[in-house]
């Protein structure tokens, strides 16, 4: 990566051991267990247990997403393969708007949770998530006595820009009063024509791996690839196990706790979620690589803004 004029290339950090990072993998895992455990004996914990233990679980399953698609970029390079690979790593997320969506065919009132949850995991990374990038930087770049400021790059400048036009087609929404499946289908051929256009970005510089994924990239290939595969498969089985009865205990935990059910849903859901993500973008900002922070936020944005649109219309 390029630094951004007046501020001076970050050191690399050196990725963990092969211990600590087995450790953290173990962590993740065991996050986790609890939750598949309950979900295979068919054990139905209280509202609130169960909101926190397979909330825990939803954190952990994103949390290994995220270290396999970063993994995986070792061996997909590119622009394309980036987006295609944060489409991925927002499985935690979709899953459990998809639940409440299809929920809403027999029970309406689930259609609002689906909103609710997208809506506020936007507010998330725009009302807290980018701020906490620029003031990473901001307070790094200061630390270290260079000039603050964030530099973009030619495909982060593509990201923000397809960004830009979809949040101002999203204002159709409150305008309108409903989500229509014909904004869906705008928003779906846009986020296309976004994958189009960013495959034929020329620029092949890449950020620097870091923490688990830099430790797992450095494998031979064969263990690598196998590694990749082995952490995406027990995430995407760990969601699938969580994202309904999560989904199903934030609804009830509201009303055994007296909290609005749209409100708990639109901010402790997507906590959950967003939660790797959040924290992997300020530590990139706090390297003095604002940029690749930022881009760690962007394209989930952008999925976020789009899938409101398809799941819940």
């Amino acid at each position: 990566m390029t630094a951004p004029r007046g501020t001076a290339e970050p050191p690399s950090a050196p990725p963990p051991s092969g211990g600590v990072t087995a450790l953290r993998l173990a962590a993740a895992v065991a996050g986790a267990l609890p939750a598949v455990v309950l979900r295979i004996a068919g054990v139905h914990p209280s509202p609130v247990a169960g909101m926190a233990l397979f909330g825990l679980g939803v954190l952990s399953a994103a949390l290994l997403l995220m270290w396999a698609a970063e993994t995986a970029r070792a061996d997909i390079s590119g622009p394309l393969a980036l987006a295609l690979l944060a489409f991925i790593a927002v499985l935690p997320e979709y899953a459990v708007d998809l639940w409440f969506a299809y929920a809403a065919g027999t029970r309406p009132e689930y259609a609002a949770y689906a909103a609710a949850n997208m809506t506020g995991a936007n507010r998330l990374l725009v009302g807290v998530g980018w701020p906490l990038v620029a003031l990473a930087a901001y307070v790094a770049a200061r630390r270290r006595g260079v000039a603050p400021g964030i530099g973009l790059r030619e495909h982060r400048r593509i990201d923000t820009a397809f960004l830009g036009v979809a949040a101002l087609v999203a204002f159709v929404m409150p305008a309108a009063r409903q989500i229509s499946w014909v904004l869906a289908a705008v928003l779906i051929a846009w986020y296309a024509y976004y994958l189009f256009r960013i495959g034929r970005c020329s620029e092949t510089d890449e950020e620097e791996l870091v923490g688990v994924p830099a430790r797992l990239a450095a494998l031979p290939r064969a263990r690598r690839r196998c590694t990749t595969v082995l952490v995406f498969a027990v995430a995407a089985g760990v969601v699938f196990a969580c994202a309904e009865p999560f989904a199903t205990s934030l609804v009830d935990a509201g009303a055994s706790l007296g909290i609005d059910r749209f409100l708990l849903v639109q901010w402790l859901a997507p906590l959950a979620s967003e939660a790797p993500e959040l924290i992997v973008a300020v530590v990139f900002a706090w390297r003095l690589r604002g940029d690749d922070g930022l881009g760690a936020l962007l394209s989930r944005y952008f999925l976020n803004r789009e899938s409101t649109c398809s799941c819940v219309s």
